[in-house]
């Protein structure tokens, strides 16, 4: 069971809990992304924000955090996430997000220097939920993700640079739209360094 009395905000939202959910609002028009002065005749590219309510603690060495999420995916880029963070300017994120292709996906953003990377993971057809995992060892770190909560497969794999303690934690993001609900479900925090990182255990 996951203590929530040494969790804080970085943009602080709307939370409640009920038994093993913790229900987040994504207000509107909010998100985690640096994108510099990109620009594009046509799709929807993400705005520069950091503005997204980010329910986190930090954690000293290597552990794997795993969650269940879910949402009702309305609007682009809608997503619940988990995010990694040493500081403004460097921070990752893993996302079940409505994609500007029409998808729900498992989508990942790694911001080093404060610019940020977006890389569509596989889409995921069928269900409204999806299990996220992330996972650190030393500097390095892994996002996977499941449809079931057992066989997990890897989505991105990075570094980060050194430090002792880093943020971890829920994302509640709704970059383009109204907002809404974001649902994380049998969140786990496990203190302990996995034997293959690629592999998540």
């Amino acid at each position: 069971m996951v203590c929530f009395d040494n969790f804080q905000w970085i943009n602080e939202g709307s939370i409640r809990f009920e038994d093993d959910r913790i229900i987040m609002t994504a207000p509107a028009l909010t998100d985690f992304f640096c994108g510099g002065e990109t620009s594009s005749e046509e799709g929807i590219l993400p705005e520069s924000l950091c503005n997204a309510p980010y329910y986190h603690t930090e954690i000293e060495g290597d552990f794997v955090l795993q969650v269940k999420v879910s949402h009702a995916f309305r609007e682009t880029y809608d997503s619940a996430s988990i995010m990694v963070m040493q500081d403004m300017a460097n921070w990752a994120k893993c996302c079940f997000e409505l994609t500007d292709f029409g998808t729900h996906a498992a989508v990942s953003v790694v911001t080093r220097n404060g610019e940020s990377d977006d890389a569509n993971g596989c889409d995921i057809e069928g269900q409204d939920h999806l299990w996220l995992r992330v996972c650190r060892v030393g500097r390095a770190f892994s996002f996977h993700y499941s449809k079931d909560g057992e066989h997990f497969h890897m989505t991105r794999y990075f570094l980060m640079p050194s430090c002792k303690a880093i943020k971890v934690g829920m994302l509640a993001q709704a970059p383009t739209g109204n907002g809404g609900e974001r649902i994380y479900e049998h969140l786990t925090i496990e203190h302990k360094t996995v034997k293959n990182i690629r592999a998540g255990e």
